[in-house]
C-alpha cells in the first residue's frame, strides 16, 4: 500500500500539497510501476500535534486526487484514509474502493453503516491517541509518552474486537474486515516495538493484518535518525511484520520496500497479492 498524503504537513515530509513535489497522478503512477497494489489517499495528517482539518477541506483535498488517479489509472485500487463517513462516501463515489479508518469506526457513528451499504473492505486501526501524550523533538519528530496499557496485546486485541463487533452489527461481512494494530498511534516507542514483534498474537483473530511502520518515530528514536533516513529501519520493521503475519504493508518508500517484501516472501516460500 503506497501512501499518498494530500497534505502540506505530513510528518514524513512527503505531503503532496507541499511545494516542489510530484503531482498526485505522477506519484500514483510511480507507485504502481514500482509494484504497489493499493494507493492510500489521505487528506488529514495524523502526526502528533497536527492541526485538525474540516470535512470540507478534507474533501477539497482528496476528491480531485482520487478522480485524477481514477482517470489516469482506471485499474488502480484506491483506498480512502479517513474517519469521516461523509468523506468516505464521496471518495467511494469518486473511485475509491476501500476505507482505511484510523479510528476503527468509533469516530463517526455513520461509518460502519456506510461500509456495509457499499460492501467495500475496511481497515480497522487500533488507536489510543490522546491530547497531551505526545512529545515533539525538532530532529526526530513526535512520539507518544506515558501511554498506559494494563496488558498491551490483550488491550489492543480487545479494542480491535470491539470495532469488529461494531462492523459486524452494522452488516459488514467478516471477509471485508482488515485489522491494523496502529503502530505508533498512542503507543510509546517500546510499545510499538513490542507490538510489531508480537503481531502473530493478533493474527490468530482470523483477519488479514495491515501494518504501517513507515518512517515512524519508533524507528527514528530507536536509531536516532530523522524521518528522511529511516528506509532501512522501515524495511526491517516490514520484514519482521511479514514474518509475524502481516498481509499488507503501508509505506512511503514503495520501490525499496517492494524489494524487501518480495525477498521476504521468497525466503518464506510464499506469494501474496491483494485481491479485491
Amino acid at each position: 500500500m503506497g501512501i499518498l498524503n494530500v497534505t502540506p504537513d505530513s510528518f514524513s515530509g512527503d505531503g503532496l500539497l507541499a511545494a516542489g513535489g510530484r503531482s498526485p497522478g505522477e506519484q500514483a503512477a510511480a507507485f504502481i510501476a514500482a509494484g504497489a497494489d493499493i494507493l492510500d489517499v489521505g487528506g488529514e495528517s495524523t502526526r502528533p500535534g497536527a492541526d485538525a482539518v474540516s470535512e470540507a477541506e478534507e474533501l477539497a483535498r482528496v476528491l480531485p486526487v482520487i478522480r485524477e488517479i481514477r482517470s489516469a489509472l482506471p485499474e488502480a485500487f484506491i483506498s480512502i484514509d479517513t474517519y469521516r463517513a461523509g468523506v468516505a462516501a464521496a471518495a467511494l463515489e469518486a473511485g475509491a474502493r476501500m476505507v482505511n479508518d484510523v479510528w476503527a469506526l468509533r469516530a463517526d457513528p455513520d461509518m460502519a453503516a456506510l461500509v456495509a451499504e457499499r460492501d467495500v473492505p475496511v481497515v480497522l486501526m487500533h488507536n489510543r491517541l490522546a491530547p497531551g501524550s505526545a512529545e515533539v523533538r525538532e530532529r526526530l519528530g513526535g512520539r507518544y509518552v506515558g501511554v498506559s496499557y494494563e496488558n498491551l496485546l490483550e488491550d489492543v486485541r480487545a479494542e480491535l474486537l470491539e470495532s469488529v463487533r461494531i462492523a459486524r452489527d452494522a452488516g459488514v461481512p467478516a471477509d471485508r474486515i482488515i485489522l491494523d494494530p496502529g503502530i505508533g498511534f498512542g503507543k510509546t516507542v517500546a510499545q510499538s516495538l513490542e507490538l510489531l514483534n508480537r503481531l502473530d498474537e493478533l493474527k490468530v483473530l482470523g483477519y488479514p493484518l495491515l501494518i504501517g511502520p513507515s518512517r515512524k518515530s519508533f524507528i527514528g528514536y530507536t536509531l536516532d535518525l530523522p524521518q528522511d533516513q529511516r528506509i532501512e529501519g522501515t524495511a526491517a520493521a516490514v520484514v519482521i511484520g511479514i514474518v509475524r503475519g502481516a498481509n499488507i504493508v503501508r509505506v512511503h518508500d514503495v520501490p525499496e520496500i517492494v524489494r524487501a517484501v518480495r525477498m521476504a516472501d521468497a525466503i518464506l516460500g510464499r506469494a501474496w497479492r491483494f485481491i479485491s
